[in-house]
């Protein structure tokens, strides 16, 4: 029988004047993010520089992770122990993680079978919770109407923080993800668009948002070696009244980061290019549905998400375990028990305090979800579709 003879979970290596640079970085020793008298630009403040200006955003801070700049994101929008954060129930542990370690209570909004916000759930939830804050995960890089859900948060006052984790260079109507919201939250974790091994990076056109994320993420006195900062006024209110958190990003992750937003618009051709060979091969199999894309959504599919129909739990297993033995390994978002880094609502008792729903719980125990490595070719996306494809028909036959 066919076997792919790669393995799903393989990455690119840094671009070499990433290398180069963390290379110059650890022979100075000046590893750290801030020169004690100010001397130099650090690799994490040229980062910052440089993102702001790609997304098209006044302010940006380099972070040590997604989760942590969703973290701050929430702080500088005022959350408080024990409020009310609304959370689209598709996501993954740090989202929920985040609003844990900001001491509030997550609220979870149902999805839709194309893994979307539901925006009527979320009109429920928004009003019977009193909520002043949506955290909205562009979760595996599906992108709701962000139109309608900026009128729905505007009509009853809530603010917006975009986890763009999974849509770095992805778009809404032409716009990048992360610049909707009052706060963007990029990730360049190791799987995702951009790689540091882990960070994330937080931007805003607010002033005062900026300057709080700036004390919030570690900056000591030594904010003025920021550049993509507010003026010096904008700390002054805030520098006696914000703790500092030690969560900025360091050089080393930065300087491999940096070079690599100059890749993302040839990494997304390229993933595309396989997702869309993928999902169109996928959607002819029988049993097999992918999730609709809005027409404004402009996607970086790192991955490929699809339901598949009428396997119990223990049926599913053996579809799982078919598609492994030929080097397929999906992840499958129904497992009772968490594995790896896929968990979902339930499992996060943490936070759920008994939330129930029950069309998420549905869609989950149905759905797939595949990395996407730059390197996979199309030959092998077609392997990949006919193990699939094979696997589920002798799950079928039993």
């Amino acid at each position: 029988s066919m076997k792919l003879n790669r393995d799903l979970a393989s990455v690119d290596p840094i671009p070499p004047s990433g290398m180069a640079r963390a290379q110059a970085i650890m022979q100075s020793g000046a590893l750290f993010r801030y020169g004690e008298f100010g001397s130099e630009r650090a690799e994490s403040t040229l980062l910052e520089v440089d993102f702001a200006a790609y997304v098209g955003r006044r302010y940006a801070v380099a972070l040590n992770s997604c989760g942590c700049s969703l973290f701050i994101a929430l702080k500088c929008l005022g959350v408080e122990p024990g409020d009310k954060v609304l959370v689209n129930a598709f996501t993954l542990a740090p989202v929920p993680g985040a609003v844990a370690h900001a001491a509030a209570q997550a609220v979870f909004v149902e999805s839709t079978e194309d893994l979307l916000i539901d925006l009527d759930d979320l009109k429920v939830k928004a009003q019977s919770s009193e909520a002043k804050v949506l955290l909205l995960s562009h979760m595996r890089g599906h992108t709701a109407d962000l139109d309608a859900v900026l009128a729905i948060c505007n009509e009853l006052g809530i603010k917006v923080i975009e986890d763009c984790a999974h849509t770095m260079g992805g778009k809404w109507n032409g716009q990048f993800t992360g610049t909707f919201g009052a706060i963007g939250c990029f990730s360049s974790q190791t799987y995702k668009h951009m790689n540091s091994g882990e960070g994330g990076i937080l931007v805003t056109d607010d002033d005062d948002i900026a300057a709080k994320a700036i004390l919030y993420s570690g900056s000591y006195m030594l904010y003025r070696q920021h550049i993509a900062r507010p003026a010096d006024d904008v700390f002054e209110k805030y520098k006696y009244q914000i703790p500092n958190c030690s969560m900025r990003m360091s050089n080393l992750a930065a300087a491999t980061a940096r070079p690599q937003i100059d890749l993302l618009p040839e990494r997304t051709l390229i993933w595309n290019e396989r997702h869309d060979r993928l999902a169109q091969k996928l959607g002819q199999i029988q049993n097999i549905i992918l999730p609709k894309r809005l027409p404004g959504e402009s996607y970086v599919a790192s991955s490929i998400q699809f339901r598949v129909m009428g396997l119990n739990d223990e049926l599913f297993k053996h579809f799982l375990a078919l598609t492994a033995e030929c080097g397929v390994k999906l992840k499958w978002f129904g497992n009772v028990e968490p594995v790896g880094f896929t968990s979902t609502y339930l499992d996060w008792k943490y936070s759920n305090g008994g939330q129930m729903l029950p069309r998420t719980t549905k869609i989950m125990k149905q759905l797939c979800d595949m990395r996407i490595p730059l390197s996979l070719t199309l030959e092998e996306c077609d392997v990949i579709v006919q193990i699939i494809a094979q696997s589920l028909a002798a799950v079928h036959e039993t």
